[in-house]
């Protein structure tokens, strides 16, 4: 017999070595206000079908978890690759990106005809089919050149090239009846489980839409992003110019010697970009309703910060004289800050900044007037004024950067023709392989965590604690506007997680086992193996990745 803890009920029992997590939720006569699909094992994610040979910690995870949902959807990518296979084999399924809270597929047939609705309306069947019949899901791990094999026979290159640059001895493949798939992450013990979904036509391919992580009884609803959806696919178009699909393309042309082109060709992408945004300002300000501000926003390391920097380089090329401000230098005293329910500062409340204060400041800028803007001194917690003077005279544009810059209330006075909104975010337009994408949080969270750690602000324990509370702000105030934006740039850089893997690992590694972050960053560390190391010495010192880095030419 053996030990196990379970931290849902604070509760220890005797159980046979070998009993599944499966059959632990009855022995802990376990009732979560939502359906459980997975659970952390010593604080690494298991699948249900687990099975526990030594004393452990167990905790259950229902569907308001955010790595239970991961399992949940990577299952529910699996059942749908499956029914296409059943229905449509020449088909071919690439799971690319969340968008509009679902999943974006695109697909490719043999005739180059989008999929169409009728087609989709037969897979949802299929799909149903499938989960009714509660088919199992089977985890097979084999050595790693047996993986490759089975995956080479059914031509599944993708997935070749991925796991012949992995390094791993040994991998797992699952099975779904006679379907054979890839996944990085556990799935759920069989399809039954699979209750909320849906598949909707969307720009061309299908959208697979998934539960709300706050109600997973129903789904999340549907919020329509024509304009990400643009610079996603913007982005892709460069990867296929680049002959660049996935991971492991990435990794077989940096072991080829390409490593520095790749490098390159990213930053020179990125500053074609910010071009391109400069002299769209430039030729708006030469209009007859000349453009006066422009307001950059974006979420948790984003690189606003370097971007508005690379932008006034841009601008001053183009003519023009940028002066720039924070919003965070119109901070309330600390004193004033929004509380949260628990009584800590709000510090990404809308009200955490002085807008009154601020539209006030830009409106009498708008007018000729020579304006004192504050400093917030974040010691001390203080609005100050230090005898900073802003101008706006001939030729001058006034960039306004922060979190809130978008938010209509911010600017509502100042007329719509004076401004232009730029909204910053990080894309991750590559995948692992066609089935596994790569969540756009994991690329900001790791360049936050190597930040903190390198400014000595935070340790990764603490940074990992605090970016689910991150995420959960920039719902509520950021993302919603991020639509409004005139243009958006994307900050993630194709080669940036095997620069990042050399930051990143040691300090994920610093992260205790025995505490709740190091489910997370076990999961990190585990997906950064996917990526070919490649080191830093060719990213240029103007590179948005020098802001998390280190070793930027530019003055933070």
């Amino acid at each position: 017999m053996i030990q196990i803890y379970c931290k849902n009920t604070q509760t220890s029992k005797s159980v046979a070595e070998g009993t599944t997590l499966l059959d632990l939720i009855s022995e802990f006569d376990l009732h979560q206000q939502h359906p459980i699909v997975a659970a952390k094992v010593n604080n690494v994610v298991q699948g249900l079908k687990f099975r526990v040979y030594q004393n452990r910690d167990v905790e259950f995870l229902d569907m308001s978890d955010t790595s239970a949902m991961r399992v949940y959807s990577r299952s529910l990518c699996f059942v749908m690759t499956k029914a296409a296979h059943d229905l449509f084999p020449e088909f071919r399924i690439y799971i690319e990106h969340p968008i509009s809270n679902g999943l974006f597929c695109s697909v490719k047939k043999p005739n180059g005809h989008k999929i169409a609705k009728r087609e989709i309306e037969r897979l949802k069947v299929r799909m149903q089919e499938i989960i009714d019949k509660d088919m199992p899901f089977r985890r097979n791990e084999v050595q790693t050149p047996e993986a490759i094999r089975i995956f080479r026979d059914r031509g599944y290159d993708d997935k070749v090239k991925l796991l012949d640059t992995s390094g791993q001895v040994y991998v797992d493949y699952y099975t779904l009846g006679d379907y054979v798939d890839y996944f990085y992450g556990r799935i759920l013990p069989s399809a039954g489980y699979l209750t909320v979904w849906n598949i909707i036509e969307y720009h061309g391919g299908m959208l697979l839409q998934l539960p709300d992580i706050s109600k997973p009884e129903q789904l999340a609803p549907f919020n329509d992003q024509p304009k990400t959806f643009n610079m996603f696919s913007e982005n892709l178009r460069w990867n296929l110019i680049m002959r660049l699909n996935n991971v492991g393309d990435v990794n077989h042309a940096c072991l080829a010697g390409y490593a520095s082109e790749l490098i390159q060709v990213s930053e020179a992408l990125q500053e074609k970009k910010i071009v391109q945004i400069a002299e769209e300002i430039e030729r708006r300000y030469n209009s007859s309703t000349p453009l006066r501000v422009v307001l950059i926003s974006g979420p948790s390391s984003s690189g606003k910060t370097t971007f508005c920097k690379r932008l006034s380089v841009q601008l001053k090329a183009c003519g023009l004289r940028p002066i720039s401000m924070s919003t965070d230098d119109y901070f309330v005293n600390r004193v004033d800050t929004p509380l949260l329910p628990n009584g800590q500062y709000d510090f990404d409340n809308f009200d955490t900044v002085d807008h009154d204060a601020l539209q006030a400041d830009v409106l009498r800028m708008l007018k000729g007037e020579t304006v004192e803007v504050p400093e917030y001194n974040f010691k001390t917690g203080i609005r100050e004024y230090n005898g900073k003077k802003m101008k706006l005279g001939k030729g001058t544009v006034l960039l306004i950067e922060g979190i809130h810059a978008l938010n209509p209330r911010l600017t509502d006075q100042i007329p719509t023709e004076s401004k232009f909104k730029i909204f910053i975010s990080t894309l991750t337009s590559i995948s692992l392989d066609n089935h596994n994408y790569i969540p756009p949080t994991d690329n900001r969270l790791l360049r936050r965590i190597v930040r903190d750690y390198n400014k000595g602000a935070f340790t990764a324990r603490e940074s990992i604690q605090q970016w689910p509370n991150v995420c959960e702000a920039e719902q509520k105030w950021i993302y919603p506007y991020q639509e409004e934006a005139d243009v958006m740039f994307n900050s993630a850089l194709l080669i940036e997680f095997a620069v990042m893997r050399n930051h990143a690992e040691p300090i994920l590694a610093s992260v205790p086992k025995n505490c709740p972050e190091y489910s997370e960053a076990h999961r990190l560390l585990k997906f950064m193996h996917y990526f070919i190391p490649v080191p830093d010495n060719e990213i240029p010192p103007t590179s948005l990745l020098r802001e998390f880095l280190g070793g930027s030419s530019f003055k933070y």
